[in-house]
C-alpha cells in the first residue's frame, strides 16, 4: 500500500457510490479509507480526514481525469 496516494477527500459516504463504478469501469485498482468507519459513524468524518480515495501512484493521471469529467461533464455531480 505504500505505492497508493491519496487523489481525493469525501465528507460523505454517499458521494462516493458512483465514482466507486466509475473506477471500476475503468479497471483501475483503488480503496477508500475510513470508509466503513464513516458509514456505521458519520459524525466522525472531521476527526478521521474524511473518506480518501487512494490509488496507486501510476494511475493518479486516470484518476484526476475521470473525477475531472464525472465534476464538470455530467449532469451528475459530487456534493
Amino acid at each position: 500500500m505504500k505505492q497508493f496516494v491519496t487523489a481525493a477527500v469525501f465528507t460523505y459516504p454517499h458521494e462516493i457510490t458512483i465514482l466507486k463504478l466509475l473506477l471500476q469501469e475503468a479497471g483501475l485498482q483503488f480503496y477508500f479509507e475510513n470508509e466503513t468507519t464513516l458509514t456505521v459513524v458519520p459524525v466522525y468524518t472531521h476527526a478521521l480526514g474524511g473518506i480518501k480515495l487512494k490509488v496507486h501512484k501510476n494511475d493518479l493521471d486516470t484518476v484526476n481525469q475521470i473525477l475531472e469529467d464525472f465534476n464538470h461533464n455530467n449532469h451528475l455531480k459530487i456534493v
